[in-house]
């Protein structure tokens, strides 16, 4: 039909169709009032910038001329420099941006936006949820974009997925690099710390000499501790756990891949109740042993440990629920029981067994660094061990089963050696071995190796320190050996009466 013999009426209808109105379509999130107002007010107080400097980051600004502003003031700072509309705009000027951010003006119309950081804070704070916002519409563009692709991984997709939203909401978006000054700043924040601690600087184990040693398990760190079966390598971790969760008041994550979370808890309370674990199992109490029970079990009670008996699980699922559990309740510590257990579910091939160990290995140091806390993974010993004469039967790094990426990627291997296991009555020096332990460390990235000795009592599964104090405890030392001081004392041992239970 001829557009002149259409109704008028339709003929316009058309041409309002064609009208674009921008008021409808979409915009980032942004708050450049609150940008204005946040820069103003830097600018008119010298003191404001302590209120926001942890809270923003140049980044954080949707208009790049705010972000180049905050830039500058933020190094003056660091350079304790004096900041106002002077000292920001020479520092602009030096480095070419004075024009692009709108020149002296610009910093003078800001100035004027507010009459005083009152409220800085809190406008700070919109900002970044601005930018949460508009980090969250680029992570579900992305996700969406490979979602549709044929050729994507769709586990590997959904673990990239909630690793960018678990940065995200932590407020860990990634950083391309770290200046030396920042560094250094963090590096000597944590020593002065560590002198206020006595040395202590990770999360202790509770056991006295394990501490010297070790300073506390790092963070990031991956800690290997293996042992051949029946050595106590459920019993040795579930102490730590124990004193970790309930002396220091550090959340504790513990995977069991082989016991139930009901058998571990049940070990914890026949701890704290002094009640044997076939008592607690048979449930014949007296009367004064109920009130023990009620009364000592508030402690774990109120513990922040956290136990997963999830059988057989990923490296995937386990990476997945560490980052719930650090969002949730700041676990300090992860420990898995243990690792050949583990399933290295999500990857496309992982070859043969040693080759999936090594991908476990790996992510499980991905893990400790991703969440910055340590990670204790226990590991089985091959049966060669068993072969060799009594008097060589002490474990070593090629002992450690399936994988030597195992020994690559931790941070501190040791071992777990019991004499008393293999019928020997004494130690190679001659002293008597009934009722102890060593804890071998035979691999420490950032500190010395020692053989440690713990005392074991097999009726009760218990790990406790050597009831002497002194050089008994530390029986070698092969590298740095002025590096710790042996009159400190970091705090005692704890240990699990299981009663009759078998070890692991």
């Amino acid at each position: 039909m001829d557009a002149s013999l259409e109704p008028k009426s339709t003929t316009n209808k058309r041409k309002n169709d064609q009208i674009v109105a921008l008021s409808e379509g979409r915009i980032p999130p942004q708050a450049v009032d609150m940008e204005e107002a946040v820069i103003g007010a830097l600018l008119i107080d010298k003191n404001a910038i302590n209120e926001v400097i942890e809270i923003l980051e140049p980044k954080a600004f949707y208009k790049d001329a705010h972000a180049m502003i905050f830039e500058a003031i933020k190094e003056l700072f660091a350079d304790s420099q004096p900041i106002d509309i002077f000292t920001v705009a020479d520092y602009l000027k030096k480095n070419g941006n004075l024009k692009t951010v709108g020149g002296e003006y610009y910093l003078v119309h800001l100035s004027q936006r507010v009459s005083s950081a009152a409220h800085i804070e809190f406008h700070a704070r919109v900002i970044v949820e601005k930018l949460i916002q508009r980090e969250l519409i680029r992570v579900s563009g992305d996700i969406i974009n490979n979602a549709f692709s044929e050729e994507t991984d769709v586990l590997e997709l959904l673990d990239s997925a909630e690793q960018n939203l678990y940065e995200i909401a932590n407020g860990t978006l990634k950083k391309n690099y770290d200046t030396s000054a920042d560094l250094v700043k963090v590096a000597i924040k944590e020593i002065e710390e560590m002198s206020k601690r006595e040395g202590l600087s990770g999360v202790p184990s509770g056991f006295t000499a394990v501490d010297k040693v070790t300073g506390g398990w790092q963070k990031s760190d991956m800690i290997i501790i293996a042992a051949r079966p029946g050595m106590g390598k459920t019993a040795l971790t579930l102490s730590m756990a124990r004193n970790m969760a309930i002396d220091y008041n550090i959340p504790v994550a513990f995977f069991s891949l082989e016991m139930s979370s009901v058998q571990l808890i049940k070990r914890l309370i026949s701890s704290e109740t002094g009640l044997s674990s076939e008592k607690l199992r048979k449930g014949n109490l007296t009367d004064s042993e109920w009130h023990q029970l009620v009364t000592k079990v508030q402690k774990l009670e109120k513990a922040p440990l956290y136990i997963d008996d999830t059988p057989a699980i990923s490296v995937f699922d386990l990476r997945a629920k560490c980052r719930r559990l650090k969002s949730q309740y700041n676990i300090g510590i992860i420990v898995v029981d243990y690792l050949q257990l583990m399933t290295a579910g999500g990857q496309k091939s992982v070859g043969n067994r040693e080759q999936e160990i090594s991908t476990i290995s790996r992510s499980l140091k991905g893990i400790a660094k991703e969440l910055n806390v340590p990670v204790i993974a226990l590991s089985q010993v091959n049966r060669s061990v068993e072969s060799r004469g009594n008097s060589s039967k002490r474990p070593q790094l090629s002992d450690l089963r399936e994988s030597g990426a195992i020994e690559q990627d931790a941070d501190i291997v040791s071992f777990i050696y019991r004499p008393e296991y293999y019928g020997l009555v004494d130690w190679e020096d001659g002293s008597p071995c009934e009722g102890q332990a060593e804890l071998i460390i035979a691999k420490h990235r950032n500190g010395s190796l020692e053989d440690i000795r713990l005392r074991f009592q097999g009726s009760l599964a218990r790990f406790s320190d050597l009831d002497n104090s002194g050089g008994e405890m530390i029986l070698q030392s092969k590298i740095n050996e002025d590096q710790f001081n042996d009159d400190d004392d970091y705090g005692s041992g704890g240990g699990l009466p299981v009663g009759d239970d078998p070890l692991f």
